[in-house]
């Protein structure tokens, strides 16, 4: 009889051993959707970095290169990026102002991109002053 129970008590079942596949296929699961999340956040996250870096060189270069003049102007940016500014003269104060006199403008640029989680955009804003043409 202690031969016949020796021989039961080898081994693992058949059902231990499937419940057992069943715990490391979840468990996999999980791990490999929260590897998957953190790739598309940090992709996400250097999407954004990008275009705030667009949106601030397009801020920089707007005044600069030509004269700032009210409008909207568009075009499209490295990579999946597309950029729209928009520029707009604030009232005049009711000072008298000669040639030369300083305008106050609103310049505006929207960066917007298609990410895999749908469209996105970045959108930043500052004032300037610039003299008046």
């Amino acid at each position: 009889m202690n031969g016949m129970r020796s021989k039961r008590c080898r081994g693992f079942t058949l059902l231990e051993v499937l419940v057992a596949f069943v715990i490391l296929a979840l468990s996999l699961g999980v791990l490999l959707g929260i590897f998957s999340a953190g790739l598309r956040n940090t992709r996400l996250a250097a999407d954004y970095s990008a275009a705030v870096a667009l949106a601030e060189s397009r801020l920089a270069e707007l005044g600069v290169t030509s004269p700032l003049a009210p409008g909207i102007e568009e075009g499209a940016g490295a990579g999946p990026f597309r950029w729209r500014s928009e520029v707009v003269e604030l009232d005049p104060v009711d000072e008298p102002g000669g040639p030369g006199a300083a305008r106050l403008y609103r310049v505006e640029v929207e960066i917007a991109w298609d990410s895999l989680l749908g469209p996105r955009t970045v959108s930043l804003a500052t004032l300037r002053l610039a003299e008046a043409p």
